[in-house]
């Protein structure tokens, strides 16, 4: 092909306008081992990449909010404010405690059901009805303990909160603990159980012993009593004779300060 041929060819193709002055051999530019004798264009500076960040997890970040606070009332309002949970925004309210915090007893629950979330109170419904007929039998009344539950918030149409839920709610529990410091704890039901003891046992194995707690901020373990959950009771009249000897034990446990 002619010279003339070429330039016609060029142009039916589109190529109709010169960019450089100086004619570059593309096939050259492409083999790296090759220095081209036309002039090198100046080097583009690469732009900067945005840094990745890696959001914190929920977790965490409850853990941090948790751990700012210094007094029941500045944890109770840094509850009230954490968004991370999206139980938050299903919950009517968030339902903190009942009792006395200087009780030296403090019973955990798993989550709100209906009743608490509509008075935010824990165990208010028929199962927190039936848990203070069985402690005021051996004496026990929400004057003489704090309760409270794993979960601030009621998971929608009563299910069992999730392993994500826990696990962001739990850091709230853990410093709540540590700043009512009491002498013992009963775990109420297998979620509360497994959660605060960091245990996969069930219930009915883990019902009726006590286990030696390390909660982060306090000096010494807490001693827990693992008891099942009184809504499992009214589903299962036969397991009562159970909870009766564990109600009696941690009566026994209390009476061993007085000794």
């Amino acid at each position: 092909m002619d010279d003339l041929a070429a330039l016609r060819l060029q142009l039916e193709w589109g190529a109709d306008e010169a960019l450089e002055d100086t004619p570059v051999d593309r096939m050259l530019a492409r083999a790296p081992s090759i220095v081209t004798p036309h002039r090198v264009s100046e080097p583009v500076p690469a732009r900067a990449a945005a840094p990745f960040v890696i959001a914190k997890p929920q977790s965490a970040r409850s853990q941090d909010v948790a751990q700012a606070a210094t007094t029941l009332d500045d944890l109770r309002e840094a509850m009230r404010n954490f968004n991370g949970c999206a139980l938050s925004t299903t919950a009517t309210q968030m339902v903190f405690a009942d009792g006395n915090p200087d009780s030296g007893l403090m019973l955990i629950g798993e989550a709100p059901g209906a009743e608490e979330d509509r008075i935010g109170k824990p165990f208010v419904g028929p199962s927190g009805v039936f848990l203070d007929r069985m402690l005021a039998s051996v004496g026990l009344d929400r004057d003489k303990f704090l309760i409270t539950n794993l979960v601030p918030w009621r998971p929608p149409g009563n299910r069992n909160p999730t392993e994500s839920e826990i696990q962001i709610c739990l850091p709230f529990l853990l410093r709540h603990i540590a700043l009512v410091k009491p002498k013992r704890l009963v775990l109420i039901g297998g979620i509360a159980a497994q959660a605060v003891l960091g245990s996969k046992t069930g219930i009915t194995r883990l019902r009726g012993t006590w286990a030696e707690v390390a909660i982060p901020g306090l000096e010494k373990p807490i001693p827990a009593l693992c008891m099942l959950h009184p809504a499992y009771l009214l589903r299962n009249i036969g397991a009562k004779k159970d909870a009766w000897k564990d109600i009696v034990a941690l009566r026994r446990h209390l009476d061993s300060d007085s000794q």
